[in-house]
């Protein structure tokens, strides 16, 4: 026990402890970088041909500023109100505003089917997730930025957005409507 050398994490052991990688170790390792480097240049590749990434407008935006232009839009074109959140209705082509903030969606939007729009989304206080359910289209709602996707509805109904990233206690119950007419 008195002859035992000690070792730490920091010192190498003594004597031949690496020999040099067999002909098919070194095979693998080749392919698997060479793999790697084909996945690195597709993710650019993938993001602009495709076509899961929305390529909509990023802008800028305080959430003063956004609500500004929410208010105007809902004051433009509110045609009712349900639940205490405002219905509105805007002429095809138009932008439109939908605002996210702690436990809601607001306004409710009537759009015409086969019309494009640009849906400008944003938050007004925390992360949320706009997840358009029967659509299956999800995106991120960061505060400080105005997205712009633009859409045109093919199908009429009711669809609903989900908030899909926690965002409080009442987080489950933040629903938002989009009903498309014909």
């Amino acid at each position: 026990m008195e002859n035992m050398e000690l070792h730490s994490g920091i010192m190498p052991v003594k004597g031949i402890w690496w020999k040099p990688a067999p002909a098919q170790e070194k095979r693998w390792v080749i392919i698997s970088f060479i793999w790697c480097l084909i996945l690195f240049a597709m993710m650019p590749l993938w993001h602009f041909k495709g076509g899961q990434n929305p390529a909509g407008i990023r802008t800028r935006v305080t959430a003063d500023e956004f609500e500004t232009r929410l208010n105007k839009f809902i004051k433009d074109y509110q045609v009712g109100e349900e639940k205490g959140i405002p219905v509105v209705q805007p002429p095809a082509g138009s932008d439109v505003y939908i605002a996210a903030r702690m436990w809601q969606w607001s306004p409710i939007l009537k759009l015409k089917k086969g019309a494009e729009y640009t849906i400008h989304l944003s938050s007004l206080d925390a992360n949320h997730g706009f997840s358009l359910y029967p659509a299956r289209l999800n995106f991120q709602v960061v505060p400080g930025y105005d997205y712009g996707l633009k859409m045109a509805p093919d199908q009429a109904g009711t669809f609903y957005i989900i908030c899909n990233e926690f965002c409080g206690i009442n987080h489950h119950n933040m629903i938002g409507e989009i009903i498309v007419e014909e």
